[in-house]
């Protein structure tokens, strides 16, 4: 009893540590790829950390599914190396004792990976898509980011703020590119405001500045100085994302058993059963090797992750195609990775045997 407390907190503690750091690994490369999406103008500055959110929930399942393998993986070699596996099995216990603290640990765990997988997931990407949704349906005035080159919602102008005030009522040396009626238009102008007209529509109205007309290529060109430039602002109340199958919840999903959400449901069931399987899976690929390098079985447990998730997403690409029935691509691949487990733990007993008897 002492010793499977000790092991738990052992495996919690490690949990912890491995979940930590590719949590964050997996964070900061997306809010590399985020930042430099806001840079090129094609996500708002201020929605970096609400797609980082989005995406940080709906990368859990998969996050959490690796580090339980990493733990039993790590806990049990060190057993070995430390060698404390030669007293495990001189006091009679065999290597399928492990099997008893892996699930006490592991089953927990695998029940939060389905929730976030069959529940929370979902929901995570359909709030996603409902944002960005309502970002796309900005009107320009709350696209503009200062000292930033930006595009009008329409495409048909680009656009240049040195600096704005805090309400967003005011801005300052603007520069503006746009094309109309096959003419090019270039606008400089110190500074500008927003008014709103009785009937509610919005102006950006301009003060103090020159505009270049012309058509690209001719030298014939318009110039015009203003003291005051008033152009009415576009809004959009934006339309409600169409549903995807991977915004769609599980009870959706199997009441509408089409090849593309029974695709979709495979990869949900897939991951949590998965985690269950490479737990048990960690503790035979745990033997190490003293005459073998000190990674070896750690490169080894790599690779069959990598087979494991990836043989998951063929099975989801074929049932997605109608190539593969459900009723036998959401167990095929889990029956397949289960048996190499029963096979592991045979042979590793096998040879402990073979040793014990020389």
């Amino acid at each position: 009893m002492i010793f499977l407390r000790a092991l738990l907190r052992e495996f919690g503690q490690l949990a912890t540590a491995v979940f930590l750091t590719l949590f964050l690994i997996a964070l900061t490369t997306r809010l590399v790829r985020l930042l430099g999406q806001a840079a090129g103008g094609k996500i708002p500055s201020d929605a970096v950390v609400a797609f980082l959110g989005f995406f940080a929930l709906n990368a859990l399942p998969v996050l959490l599914s690796l580090t339980l393998f990493i733990t039993v993986l790590l806990t049990v070699t060190r057993s070995y190396r430390d060698s404390e596996m030669v007293i495990w099995f001189n006091s009679g216990l065999s290597l399928a004792a492990w099997i008893r603290p892996v699930l006490l640990f592991a089953l927990p765990l695998v029940a939060v990976i389905a929730m976030l997988s069959l529940g929370i997931a979902p929901w995570t990407v359909q709030m996603a898509e409902k944002y960005r949704s309502r970002v796309d349906a900005r009107d320009d005035l709350s696209r503009v980011d200062p000292g930033v080159f930006g595009e009008s919602r329409s495409r048909d102008s680009v656009f240049f703020v040195e600096s704005v005030t805090g309400d967003r009522s005011a801005v300052q040396n603007v520069f503006v590119n746009s094309v109309q009626h096959g003419r090019n238009g270039v606008m400089f102008s110190q500074k500008g405001t927003v008014e709103v007209a009785p009937n509610g529509d919005r102006y950006i109205v301009l003060l103090d500045g020159r505009r270049y007309e012309g058509v690209p290529g001719e030298a014939e060109y318009r110039v015009m100085d203003f003291q005051r430039y008033a152009a009415r602002v576009e809004s959009s109340t934006g339309e409600a994302p169409a549903p995807t199958h991977k915004s769609l919840s599980t009870l959706a999903l199997v009441q509408n058993p089409s090849n593309i959400n029974l695709s979709e449901l495979l990869w949900r069931i897939g991951v949590p059963l998965s985690a269950l399987i490479l737990s048990l899976l960690a503790i035979p690929m745990s033997f190490v090797n003293p005459r073998a390098g000190r990674s070896i079985n750690l490169l080894f447990a790599l690779l069959t992750y990598l087979v494991y998730s990836n043989l998951l997403t063929v099975s989801q690409a074929r049932v997605a195609q109608g190539r593969l029935d459900f009723s036998v691509g959401w167990w095929l691949v889990h029956a397949v990775m289960l048996t190499a487990v029963v096979v592991l733990f045979i042979q590793r007993t096998s040879l402990r045997r073979l040793r014990f008897a020389n």
